[in-house]
């Protein structure tokens, strides 16, 4: 996972293309504290070289969304892979986030 800083609005979340797994939890805690701290009233979490997604990212993302909720911001997620898109279909959770179809060019 990479983190960009946009303009002061936006944090730009780049994931590779394994997804998440439990060895990056702590990454993912401290990418959230960030935002948190920095009262950025977006993340986009950038999802486009995403080919396999299990529960990891599943809880990563739903963690994200409650967070960033609680605090009054927005999460965007996107643009999505069939893997990412078929694990929030079959886990009911598709529609508790705002999807991105196009984004900026994955973070390397």
């Amino acid at each position: 996972m990479a983190a960009r800083p946009g303009d002061g609005q936006l944090l730009l979340l780049g994931l590779r293309a394994d997804g998440a797994d439990y060895e990056d939890a702590e990454e993912f805690a401290a990418a959230w504290d960030a935002a948190d701290e920095a009262g950025i009233p977006t993340t986009a979490v950038d999802l486009s070289r995403v080919v396999f997604a299990d529960s990891m990212l599943l809880n990563a993302l739903l963690m994200t969304r409650h967070r960033h909720a609680a605090a009054g911001r927005d999460v965007l997620i996107g643009p999505l892979q069939p893997a990412v898109t078929r694990l929030l279909t079959v886990s009911g959770t598709l529609d508790q986030f705002t999807i991105a179809s196009t984004g900026p060019a994955p973070i390397s």
